[in-house]
């Protein structure tokens, strides 16, 4: 196999990244309203948010990738480079989640909103990660040289990790762990919470009281798709040439711990605001 893996349609010759980051993004998009529950929010509110969660992933992004390397960054800046290229998923991810919060707390939204969004952010993860291993040494995505049977040569003759192949099993095994959770959270639309929740608003509009049977914590799925996806992204950066330059750790490490750190505190049911949803034992019955 030669890398990079051009798509050809036709006549058309189009690169691995552009294709498959634009299915990505297409397919998650439709993910999510195929899948999301109605909400009642006003359509003002929804833009808000809307705008929040572009603006903070656009950003998170890209500060976080530059922070790979902050003398190169730096020497870049310094020679009056604009500094478009180079994205984080983690940051994005974060940045998104710091955006879309700010955004519900200046338009006075205190519903939580995550779950909706973790199975279109699995799935549409798992098709970009597919562009970024059929684009190879290119993309930057790739682990250290390895003689594992999984190693692959991305054009430059070194058997390396496939960490772009690693991630792409791990969303999937945990698109199968988490579908209990989404099952439950699919019971009572957004608008219904509502009216079943307390009006505290929590800090990242994700729902962490404690939970038993018949009850479900909005917010509760989304939640453990981050913890989870942070910690194999602190795991797996080991095995990536990328600069560890902060005590043996490197950007996204840093983030993914502070990101633990942060769900770990919610999941544990310390956080403030929770917000239980307690279904009818018809509901409840339906669940088995």
């Amino acid at each position: 196999m030669e890398f990079p893996v051009y798509i050809h349609l036709g006549s058309l010759r189009i690169h691995p990244h552009v294709l498959f980051e634009t299915l990505s993004y297409f397919i998650g998009f439709r993910i999510y309203l195929w899948t999301r529950r109605p909400s009642g929010m006003p359509k003002l509110v929804s833009l808000q948010i809307l705008a929040g969660t572009i603006l903070g992933a656009a950003l998170g992004s890209r500060l976080l990738f530059w922070f790979e390397d902050p003398s190169a960054t730096w020497a870049q800046l310094s020679q009056g480079h604009l500094l478009w290229g180079g994205k984080t998923i983690v940051g994005g991810l974060l940045g998104g989640l710091i955006g879309v919060e700010l955004a519900k707390h200046w338009a006075g939204w205190n519903s939580s909103t995550g779950d909706d969004f973790a199975y279109p952010l699995i799935i549409g993860m798992a098709i970009g990660r597919i562009g970024c291993f059929l684009t190879g040494l290119e993309d930057r995505t790739y682990g250290v040289a390895t003689t594992w049977i999984t190693g692959v040569d991305f054009g430059d003759e070194i058997m390396r990790h496939p960490t772009q192949l690693y991630e792409i099993v791990f969303l999937l095994l945990l698109a199968v762990i988490l579908y209990p959770q989404y099952k439950r959270s699919r019971y009572l639309p957004l608008s219904a919470m509502n009216e079943h929740c307390s009006t505290m608003a929590h800090p990242a509009g994700d729902a962490h009281s404690s939970s038993s049977a018949g009850n479900y914590q909005s917010g509760r799925l989304f939640q453990w798709f981050m913890a989870s996806y942070l910690l194999f992204r602190l795991l797996i950066e080991f095995i990536k040439p990328t600069p560890h330059l902060y005590g043996g750790l490197n950007n996204i490490q840093l983030a993914c711990i502070a990101g633990i750190l942060y769900y770990g505190w919610l999941l544990s049911g310390r956080g403030k605001g929770g917000r239980l949803i307690r279904r009818s034992p018809a509901a409840s019955g339906a669940l088995k």
